[in-house]
């Protein structure tokens, strides 16, 4: 099976009430990590890459990487760009063999976000690639997403229907209390997502895919074992499990996860080299790190979204 496009997953995923996995992606351990896990208890997947990635890792090496991953699992895999922040990332992934591109304009004006957006649709569709835009803005930081609180806003639901009509998406990722990077909400608070927004814009939108960014929940096994190890995670607040469970029972139907993935490679990273500070070689502390992110999404898989047996 080659490396699929997401409509059809988005299609079965909206149907059925559940959520697909995006997991990011920047070496061979966290592929093979996520890709056994999701062959395990069969489960479709995405795999995405940010600009950040593409960087370190280079375009063709993550695109040889999917491949073997699709090759050595037979499982249904879409190839995300994450993050897009121009049309010329978003062309450069669209002619270099992804499925999938995110094009986020939501730091523009409503009209420019638009404009930006149906160039991308215009040059995807004719190239069979879907797309994925962003209405609203996220706090927090990941690769070269940066945004402070001040500067994030919610998603208007008064907006999407203009927003999808006008621009040709396929799908959406709204803001609706979400953020990125593991510092997720200050120490003490209570986190909650606005479900009241989710359920307004999955009126206005019926049956059209839903997708979440910043959703990882911040694993204390994960953080407590680097902040034993000389870490300084100890305030580190994701977003609760059973939330993103609820959201992936509406109109979700793409859970974004990144941060999860770092906590858990750098976790098992950490702890094997407080057990054997003697070791130099890679291959024996990233089989713990690619065993840790195993763990990590096997249980976001059954636990979470709920795509376990939808491959």
């Amino acid at each position: 099976m080659p490396i699929v496009s997401t409509t059809e997953m988005f299609k079965k995923a909206y149907d059925g009430g559940y959520a697909i996995g995006a997991f990011n992606v920047n070496n061979m351990e966290i592929v093979q990590g996520i890709t056994e896990a999701a062959a395990e208890v069969n489960s479709p997947l995405i795999l995405q890459v940010s600009a950040g990635a593409r960087k370190y890792a280079k375009h063709v090496y993550l695109m040889k990487l999917v491949e073997a991953a699709e090759a050595d699992t037979g499982l249904p895999i879409a190839l995300h760009l994450d993050h897009g922040a121009d049309f010329e990332i978003c062309k450069s992934c669209i002619d270099g063999g992804f499925t999938s591109v995110m094009i986020d304009a939501s730091s523009k004006s409503f009209e420019d976000n638009i404009a930006l957006t149906k160039q991308v649709v215009e040059y995807a569709h004719d190239h069979g690639v879907v797309v994925e835009a962003e209405l609203g803005t996220l706090a927090g930081v990941e690769d070269e997403v940066k945004v402070s609180a001040e500067d994030s806003s919610y998603t208007r639901p008064e907006d999407v229907e203009e927003f999808v009509s006008r621009t040709g998406c396929d799908s959406l990722a709204i803001a609706i209390g979400t953020s990125h990077g593991a510092y997720k909400f200050k120490p003490g608070t209570k986190p909650q997502l606005r479900f009241d927004i989710l359920e307004e814009v999955s009126k206005r939108l019926p049956g059209f895919p839903i997708v979440l960014h910043g959703a990882s929940s911040v694993i204390p096994k994960y953080v407590d074992i680097i902040n034993a190890n000389g870490g300084a995670l100890v305030d580190a607040i994701g977003v609760p499990e059973d939330m993103l469970r609820k959201a992936a029972t509406m109109a979700v139907c793409k859970i974004n996860i990144d941060s999860d993935l770092r906590l858990a490679m750098t976790a098992g990273i950490r702890e094997h080299f407080q057990e054997h500070p003697e070791h130099f070689d890679p291959r024996q502390y990233l089989t713990v790190g690619r065993a840790y992110i195993k763990e990590l999404v096997k249980d976001k898989i059954v636990n979470v979204l709920g795509s376990d047996g939808k491959a």
